[in-house]
């Protein structure tokens, strides 16, 4: 009897840090996005948007969020 392979594709966006590392993101787990409110530097230099994910964990990018938005297929 043959077995069955399943094969699950996920199309990740690819997103870069302020330190320029690229950051693989899966769309499907993205609960938010917002615009960086702290002014005192808890992000980094550079970071035009936070990306909230369905896990509690933060990820701050150099895009600005219009676009993020954009390429997540929000």
């Amino acid at each position: 009897m043959p077995g069955i392979l399943a094969i699950a594709a996920v199309a990740l966006v690819e997103l870069h840090a302020p330190s320029g590392q690229v950051i693989a993101i899966n769309p499907s787990q993205v609960s938010s996005l917002r615009a960086p409110l702290d002014v005192s530097g808890h992000w980094g230099k550079g970071t035009r948007c936070v990306v909230v994910m369905s896990n509690g964990g933060f990820n701050a990018v150099v895009e600005d969020c219009a676009t993020v938005e954009r390429m997540l297929g929000k």
